[in-house]
């Protein structure tokens, strides 16, 4: 039986207004088209097996890469959610070729706009692994205005709120708007997102390293010396455990929880990575950093980069302070610095 303990996300969204005294209410209006986008994707998800909409779709997306039915599904969710709700004046998607812009000059236009990953780890959907959604927000940068490529364009660092959804052995739903870190667990039976993970803190250090050892050879030196020094008992400490679910949302979130680190570097045969910095990145790195992790690019801190096109791909290092300091560490010795 439930009690009045049980907090429900759209509650929680409401009672932190007062967070932000200028508040209009635009930001939690928009953070409630994504929970209700979620509720459908998360349906879709479960029913895939059940509804002819597993397998491919057919095209590739600007990544070249072969799209499933259901991150077909996902996009036009969140997109419809999105663009009903009303306060955003634009969407950029992993799987769009360029951004959309909503309404018309002269129009009235919500304040921010939405970069977004409806699907991520979707190679993993035919064989039941976890998967997930991953969004951020920003202010725009001309008010009242549609959407243009400049509002898409900024710094992680100016990011409004980041979250994401796995869909696993429960759904959860983990964001932030700048002031820590919550989670937020699915209860069918009502339908509803309810608090189970308030103010998720990373440890400083962990015992799980999360990398394709498959590309070891391609990888450059201070990686590789990372994943030797991980596989060491240097100090007389047991080595770390090698963890890799191949969806970067179910590797993150494991990590997040009980300490760890995420690595997707740049290799000879993809020098900048598979990684968005967009879409998957930037706000992973706000969610790290406001549980009291790190993120770079090896070298230098992610959410200072600043993007040059929607489609850019970074190197990836994320997860528990020390765990990232180390391998800067071994990154920049490795080329001298």
């Amino acid at each position: 039986m439930y009690t009045r303990d049980i907090v429900t996300i759209n509650e929680f969204i409401q009672a932190k207004e007062k967070d932000f005294p200028y508040s209009t209410g635009d930001l939690s209006s928009l953070l409630t088209d994504i929970v209700i986008a979620s509720k459908i994707i998360n349906r879709d998800v479960n029913r895939a097996g059940l509804t002819n909409i597993l397998g491919d779709f057919g095209n590739t997306n600007v990544q070249g890469e072969d799209q499933k039915k259901l991150d077909v599904i996902a996009n036009d969710a969140f997109v419809s959610a999105l663009q009903s709700g009303q306060k955003c004046c634009g969407i950029a998607s992993e799987e769009e070729d360029d951004f959309k812009a909503f309404g018309r000059k002269g129009e009235n236009h919500g304040h921010y706009v939405v970069a977004f990953d409806p699907l991520d780890g979707s190679s993993n959907i035919d064989v039941n692994v976890s998967i997930g959604t991953i969004f951020s927000i920003y202010r725009t940068v001309c008010p009242g205005e549609p959407a243009c490529l400049e509002d898409f364009l900024q710094p992680g660092s100016e990011l409004v709120a980041a979250g994401y959804v796995l869909y696993g052995s429960s759904t959860m739903l983990v964001y932030t708007t700048g002031r820590g870190v919550n989670g937020f667990t699915l209860d069918p039976s009502i339908g509803e997102f309810c608090l189970s993970h308030p103010d998720i803190k990373i440890p400083k250090n962990g015992t799980i390293y999360s990398i394709n050892e498959g590309h070891y050879v391609d990888m450059p030196q201070g990686v590789q010396q990372y994943i030797d020094f991980a596989k060491s008992n240097e100090d007389g400490k047991k080595p770390y455990t090698g963890r890799y679910i191949g969806s970067l949302v179910a590797d993150f979130h494991r990590n997040l929880i009980k300490g760890g680190i995420y690595i997707y570097p740049g290799t000879q045969k993809a020098p900048k990575g598979k990684l968005r910095l967009l879409y998957e990145c930037n706000p992973l790195a706000f969610i790290c950093e406001q549980a009291g992790g790190k993120a770079t690019d090896g070298f230098n801190r992610i959410l200072d980069l600043k993007p040059e096109s929607l489609h850019q791909r970074v190197p990836y290092f994320v997860g528990s302070a020390n765990m990232v300091d180390k391998a800067t560490e071994l990154m920049n010795a490795a080329v001298g610095k």
